[in-house]
């Protein structure tokens, strides 16, 4: 049996990866790195998703094209400027690349662009050119956290996960950093998500890998129901864990998928658990569904309810809005069947069973859901289908963060 162990490290805990994070000059706060490069050692194999937003980031359109042929070097990504909806973008986007190519020696199709911020803003390219000869040679194995904090907006932490296991008999590694707390509620991708491996794969798999497990993670994810313009994950994978390339379904491929599908858990619940003035973690598992759409769609649609998300800020157990939001979901479900429980580190406490309501007790109740993490537990009566999503409470500050988000 194959074991996946959590390591410390992010985006450089893979063979042959540096990275590095600088303030450059975009963000006015002087404190705060908005400039981030991560860098392969060999060429790698790309995979990436995009947002279905029809208003898309100019830099997406440029990755896009850049990793059309399956390989990447390098990743680039600015915060405090969304890039977006500006008529010199592509350019900008570009000149971001290119800086980056005349600084390493390498093609500037190798280079995937990134950018987060605020949308509708010009973007200066200078800072960014300025910036480069300090951000290339910062570059190193312990530059994860800098590069981590480099592309963080409203987020209040770093999101780094890391993993090891080994494919026969090479061990191998994946790491991935994030950047999301507000604007999130995704659909084939979500915020910014870059991960590295250094297992050997080819491009077709690797995209094969990574359009499969968004579907039961980053798409599982939902902070306030919006979906960015710039959302993005890319994996880079460069092979130097010396592994027999996997190049078709099998054993070797079902051990990366686990292990990449461990690394987006982790980054799933750090990015929803910070979601944009969040005081609190919100799972929602779903089991007993007719399939697992069914079960997709009834935990998206309960850990979507603004209404749900107040009830746990409040650590009311309203358990009444939970299936409101099953009942407008459009899932086919038997409401007669369904039973709720909510859980913490504090206990678990059932409240709904068969559609219905159950005496329990408040005390109880707020106890559990004045956790930071509360799993709210759905069981349906109709097949076999599971799912789990994850959000976060609705709360005074989220407001207070968009209404002078811009300014």
């Amino acid at each position: 049996m194959n074991t996946i162990t959590l390591i410390e490290g992010g985006v450089t805990a893979a063979k042959g990866f540096t990275a590095n994070g600088v303030h450059a000059g975009i963000r006015k706060n002087k404190s705060k790195r908005d400039l981030s490069l991560i860098v392969s050692e060999k060429r790698a194999s790309a995979a990436a998703v995009y947002t279905t937003n029809l208003v898309k980031g100019a830099p997406l359109t440029v990755t896009k094209a850049h990793i059309a042929d399956g390989y990447a070097t390098a990743i680039i990504c600015n915060s405090g400027n969304a890039n977006t909806c500006n008529a010199n973008g592509i350019e900008i986007a570009e000149g971001m690349a290119k800086a980056v190519s005349d600084t390493l020696g390498i093609e500037p199709s190798d280079v995937v662009v990134a950018s987060t911020g605020v949308i509708g803003q010009p973007l200066d390219l200078a800072p960014m050119v300025n910036a480069m000869p300090a951000l290339s040679k910062g570059l190193s194995k312990n530059g994860s956290d800098a590069a981590a904090e480099g592309i963080m907006t409203t987020d209040t932490v770093k999101k780094e996960v890391a993993v090891e296991f080994t494919l026969a008999g090479k061990t191998c590694r994946i790491g991935g950093s994030a950047k999301g707390s507000g604007m999130i509620h995704p659909n084939r991708a979500t915020m910014h998500v870059f991960i590295t491996t250094d297992v050997a794969i080819t491009p077709a798999m690797l995209q094969k890998a990574l359009s499969s497990d968004i579907a039961s993670t980053f798409n599982m994810v939902s902070v306030d129901g919006d979906t960015s313009t710039n959302d993005m994950v890319t994996v880079l994978a460069n092979g130097m864990a010396d592994n027999t390339p996997i190049e078709e379904d099998g054993e070797e491929f079902r051990i990366f998928m686990k292990a990449l599908n461990t690394v987006t858990v982790g980054l799933c619940r750090m990015i929803a658990g910070d979601g944009e003035g969040a005081t609190k973690l919100l799972e929602c598992s779903v089991t007993g569904a007719k399939d697992e759409a069914t079960a997709k769609t009834v935990a998206k649609s309960v850990i979507c309810s603004s209404l749900l998300k107040a009830a746990m800020f409040g650590a009311d157990a309203n358990w009444g809005r939970v299936l409101c939001a099953i009942g407008y979901s459009g899932a086919s479900v038997d409401v007669g069947g369904v039973g709720v429980s909510f859980r913490s580190v504090k206990g678990s406490i059932t409240v709904c069973e068969n559609g219905a309501g159950i005496p329990f007790s408040e005390e109880l109740a707020k106890k559990i859901l004045l956790e930071k993490e509360i799993e709210i537990v759905i069981t349906l009566k109709d097949g076999e289908g599971s799912a789990v999503a994850w959000g976060c409470d609705l709360t005074y500050e989220y407001v207070k963060i968009n209404g002078d988000y811009r300014t």
